[in-house]
């Protein structure tokens, strides 16, 4: 049973496109481990990583700390990163992946060092979420919640097309989906605000970065794909969107002829530390 405070709307609007994320989505950036290390003042013995989907941001710490824990309420993306499990080099943090929520952690009080949530916290209802994570972490632990700014740094008539593509897709959902079979979330500008306003954690701040990969055109198109609200669309009503994809697919193949290039991926990570 889903603890109070959690929505299915918002675990299944990740289900059946677990590939997809996986092959396009950004890995976190190094970066975001060794922030928090220098933040916490050491390697971390127990880190978790809430939301983690297919285990793109809980890998990070396999060379940074003792044990991470990916937590996933969504079955298909819970699998795709348990498959990871018999690939991880030698010398790689214990690392597992589990079925869990947000608000229902399965963790001993003051257990962990370090909570992540990789583009999820804005899933999660807040107050619930924070309380729970405040039981979990220890006195000088850390939580950050840190996401990705879209579409990624490339061209402005790529980035456009991208924009178009995600409103048409946002439109459709609205008139094909009831509102009340709609997955909810929080603004991700009040992330620090909801850490602040929570009480459980003696400073708070936020930090903007950035991390730079390489990108083709199959991989915009796909970063685009990922998106959960077109993914929906496209189990309800797939040939609505085909003339806009069919559109944005021109105009990113255009710009990158062939080429492989650099992509900037804007990240703000807000940090409360307890």
């Amino acid at each position: 049973m889903i603890p109070e405070g959690n929505r299915q709307e918002n675990i299944d609007r990740f289900l059946g496109y677990q590939d997809t994320y996986d092959r396009f989505r950004p890995e976190a950036p190094p970066l975001v481990a060794e922030l928090l290390c220098q933040y916490l003042g050491g390697r971390p013995a127990a880190v978790a990583d809430v939301g983690c989907g297919t285990g793109l941001s809980t890998l990070i710490w396999g060379q940074a700390a003792d044990r991470v824990t990916g937590v996933e309420p969504n079955p298909d993306m819970l699998s795709k990163a348990q498959e990871k499990l018999g690939r991880l080099p030698e010398g790689q943090a214990t690392v597992s992946f589990i079925h869990g929520y947000s608000n229902q952690l399965p963790f001993a009080s003051g257990a962990l060092d370090i909570i992540t949530c990789s583009q999820s916290f804005h899933w999660m209802e807040p107050s619930s979420t924070l309380l729970e994570f405040a039981r979990c972490l220890r006195e000088g632990g850390l939580f950050a919640a840190y996401d990705c700014d879209w579409p990624p740094v490339v061209h402005p008539q790529v980035e456009a097309g991208y924009g178009r593509l995600i409103d048409n897709a946002d439109k459709l959902l609205h008139s094909l989906q009831p509102e009340k079979e709609r997955a909810s979330k929080w603004n991700k500008e009040g992330h620090l605000a909801q850490i602040q306003k929570s009480g459980h954690f003696s400073f708070s701040r936020e930090i903007v970065f950035h991390h730079t990969e390489n990108c083709d055109a199959q991989r915009f198109i796909g970063l685009a794909l990922s998106q959960g609200g077109l993914q929906t669309v496209l189990k309800l009503a797939p040939e609505q969107l085909e003339q806009d994809i069919a559109e944005f697919a021109r105009t990113v193949e255009a710009y990158y002829a062939g080429r492989t290039l650099p992509m900037l991926l804007g990240y703000r990570m807000r940090i409360g530390v307890k």
